[in-house]
């Protein structure tokens, strides 16, 4: 029970901070914490410190990272859990060699019966909700199969070690914290409409108050028998109880589709940037496409450095680059088992330089005129300087609301070895479907949302898709999820490692944290606090945080043709760099409440 009291001493104190200061501010940067040996960065400091504690009891970073993931879907119902998947990057040390870095897809899958019209009426419109709320929005979950995956191959601790703390705190209970209080109210017509999500996140309806303990006592079942038998989730009793509820009321995913569900392992997609190596996920996710095509659009990164992050130049520059990279997302970007993804042209440096060659440094391009290059062409830019350009013209649609980010958790692990785990995983939107699993606790996603559930349909985040990214049985939707980890320029030694949650804004956030460090050399605590900006191509606005940006910069932005919406704060990062000594820095987002937890 140590570590369950310690978590919940370190979980209320970060509850009374949020209370105390519930926005946060520029007026100082945030300052890095530091580890001589290993480090543990979550969106949780319950969560934190249940890592920290494996690795004090002589657990590696795989282990680490499984612990906390386990505790995270205890303590962050409405963002991430075992009812949701994501993706893992993981680097080996290598003690006589250079360190080996891996990559694996633990994303929820569409069921075998799914179809690409699923959520249209009889004429072609999109049934409004259904690919969000209720059971027909659940995708396959992944993230105990992800888990136990790395674990078998890469983890040093018995597996029951791992899930005791997530079970102590969902059978003790964990202080509601604001986010939930906020998310629970923005959900609450969801929740209310499945018995089970209100007997557990509700008072018989009433909502949870800040610092009430909410128990999950079902997940602490649960729980127990993933510890003794983890596969028993996809093919045992919780197999079952998932599949009966769906069958009851309206779902399809069942007993086949969760017995069918296998993590992928994937090949990492790396490239160079200010010598430095930078590895993230490949498709289904989107992160590492579009980071390492910006970078390369940045080129140089030394050029930036004289102009400095706040010059009108650099930002305008970086605001082009996003919306030619979300461009591409939107039509070349889906599962690779099932699409063919362009991606070695996506990355190619001929083709960031062709692409930066359209950027007007002194102007906006508006979105519906950026070139949309089929992918014939695509590939000849990618290999010939002299390519013949063609495109298509997007026409004019219609978008949602830009939604603030609210979903996902992200995690960064490196042990004493310099093992290194970066991990995102998600149930997408608050609260998932606002389903849960009757008898087990279980919140399950709505990841079906992500994929393109019509042409010209934003998603949930505004982003818009194609038919690369068109529903099909046993695919996995698009995401933008990007954990990263960083190498020397030799590949020798391990430098950083990062990620964050925020639906479509992971992308630029990441980007902006590897900008930070490698072009402005700033600390950990400086790159995280330094204020964002966020452009996806469509709908055509330039998201700032509007604490972060002086009102001259503003202006002239504007007078090249953005359109600023000028937003309070978004994400929750968290990051951890290797210093030149050994030593270990790292920093959670002053955003939210995460925590950055070292020994």
């Amino acid at each position: 029970m140590q570590i369950l009291s310690r978590a919940i001493t370190v979980g209320l104190s970060a509850i009374v901070a949020i209370a105390l200061f519930p926005f946060f501010s520029t007026q100082a940067t945030l300052l890095p914490q530091r580890s001589q040996t290993s480090m543990v960065a979550s969106a949780s400091p319950l969560a934190s410190e249940v890592g920290l504690q494996i690795l004090r009891q002589g657990g590696n970073a795989v282990d680490a990272a499984v612990a906390t993931t386990l505790a995270i879907s205890v303590v962050e119902p409405f963002s991430a859990g075992i009812g949701g998947g994501g993706f893992l990057l993981y680097s080996q040390a290598g003690h006589h060699s250079k360190p080996t870095i891996e990559a694996l897809d633990f994303r929820e899958r569409a069921p075998l019966a799914a179809t690409p019209d699923m959520y249209l009426d009889s004429v072609g419109n999109v049934r409004a909700g259904q690919s969000l709320n209720g059971h027909l929005a659940v995708a396959v979950p992944g993230t105990i199969a992800g888990l136990v995956e790395v674990h078998r191959l890469h983890g040093k601790l018995a597996w029951q070690d791992l899930v005791k703390p997530a079970i102590q705190l969902a059978r003790a209970g964990i202080p509601v914290n604001q986010r939930f209080v906020e998310l629970a109210k923005l959900r609450e017509a969801a929740i209310l409409q499945n018995p089970a999500a209100k007997e557990l996140f509700t008072h018989n309806g009433s909502a949870y108050a800040l610092g009430e303990y909410l128990k999950q006592p079902d997940l602490a079942k649960t729980l127990e028998a993933i510890a003794r038998r983890p596969q028993d989730f996809y093919t045992g009793k919780i197999a079952e109880a998932i599949a009966r509820d769906m069958r009851d009321r309206g779902g399809i995913v069942t007993k086949e589709d969760l017995k069918a569900y296998k993590p992928i392992w994937r090949s990492p997609l790396c490239g160079d940037f200010m010598q430095t190596y930078i590895c993230s996920m490949p498709p289904p996710s989107s992160g590492g496409v579009h980071l390492l095509e910006i970078l390369n659009m940045l080129g140089d990164g030394k050029s930036w450095q004289t102009l400095g992050w706040h010059h009108p130049d650099t930002l305008h520059f970086l605001t082009e680059a996003f919306r030619i990279a979300y461009a591409d997302r939107a039509i070349h970007l889906g599962d690779p088992d099932f699409v063919t993804v362009p991606t070695a042209a996506l990355i190619s440096p001929r083709y960031a330089a062709h692409r930066r060659q359209e950027i007007d440094l002194h102007k906006a391009t508006p979105s519906q005129s950026v070139k949309i290059y089929d992918p014939e062409a695509l590939q000849k830019l990618s290999v010939k300087e002299d390519a013949q350009e063609r495109y298509e013209q997007i026409g004019k649609l219609a978008f949602l609301p830009q939604t603030e980010s609210l979903d996902t958790s992200h995690l960064t692990v490196i042990d004493r070895d310099r093992n290194a785990v970066s991990l995102t995983f998600t149930v997408n939107g608050p609260f998932g479907a606002s389903v849960v699993v009757p008898s087990m606790g279980i919140l399950l996603n709505n990841e079906m949302d992500d994929f393109a559930i019509a042409p010209n349909t934003p998603n949930l985040f505004g982003l818009v898709g194609g038919t690369q990214n068109q529903i099909a049985p046993q695919k996995t939707p698009l995401s933008s999820m990007t954990p990263v980890i960083a190498f020397d320029r030799d590949r020798q030694n391990l430098q950083f490692a990062c990620g964050s949650s925020g639906g479509s804004t992971i992308i630029t956030q990441v980007l902006q944290l590897v900008l930070h460090l490698l072009v402005y050399g700033m600390d950990a605590g400086a790159a995280m606090s330094a204020p964002r900006l966020h452009h996806q191509w469509l709908p055509d606005r330039l998201s700032v945080e509007r604490w972060g940006l002086d009102i001259k910069t503003l202006d002239d932005l504007r007078q090249r043709g953005h359109k600023i919406e000028e937003r309070s704060n978004w994400g929750h990062a968290n990051l951890i760099v290797v210093k030149a000594d050994g030593s270990l820095e790292g920093a959670a987002d002053p955003r939210r409440e995460g925590a950055v937890l070292g020994f």
